[in-house]
């Protein structure tokens, strides 16, 4: 398996994970779990990003540039409502 598919899926396993942190943040019912699940959230945050600017530098985590006037048509329909 080449290393981009590799990071690939430590990333998609990495994002689950947060996920599951996050939703356990929000549904904490004591201070205690809350912290517990805030920090263990940020950390996994951390590592995401870590996996992420990796990718990126090596060109693996492309973006598409989207024009300005599709975001501002995107803008403008949400002020609106």
């Amino acid at each position: 398996m080449e290393d981009k598919d590799l990071m690939e899926k430590e990333l998609l396993i990495i994002k689950g994970v947060a996920d599951l942190y996050l939703h356990g943040t929000i549904e904490s019912s004591t201070a205690e779990v809350h912290t517990a699940f805030k920090d263990a959230l940020n950390e996994t945050l951390d590592i995401q990003n870590k996996i992420y600017t990796l990718m990126a530098e090596k060109g693996w985590y492309k973006m598409q540039n989207v024009d300005q006037t599709k975001i501002d048509a995107t803008k403008q329909k949400f002020a609106n409502k």
